[in-house]
């Protein structure tokens, strides 16, 4: 989670499977789309469309728990 998010495009890609799969695992209580699927479509958006220079990883996760709550409201 500490890991810069500007690793993330050139994880592999089990690290990455492996991951998304631990986020789902963790946060799908709060919401069924908060799924492992979820995750790595949001991480590999935001970490290949945004500007990630000083993101942490746990960072790029909250903005996607984020998404899924303000959808909700």
């Amino acid at each position: 989670m500490d890991d810069k998010a500007s690793l993330w495009p050139r994880a592999s890609a089990t690290d990455k499977i492996d991951f998304s799969t631990r986020m789902g695992r963790a946060f799908r209580t709060l919401s069924p789309k908060l799924d492992a699927a979820y995750f790595m479509r949001c991480l590999e958006e935001t970490a290949n469309i945004g500007d990630t220079k000083d993101l942490r990883l746990e960072e790029m996760v909250r903005t996607c728990i984020s998404l899924v709550r303000d959808e909700a409201e």
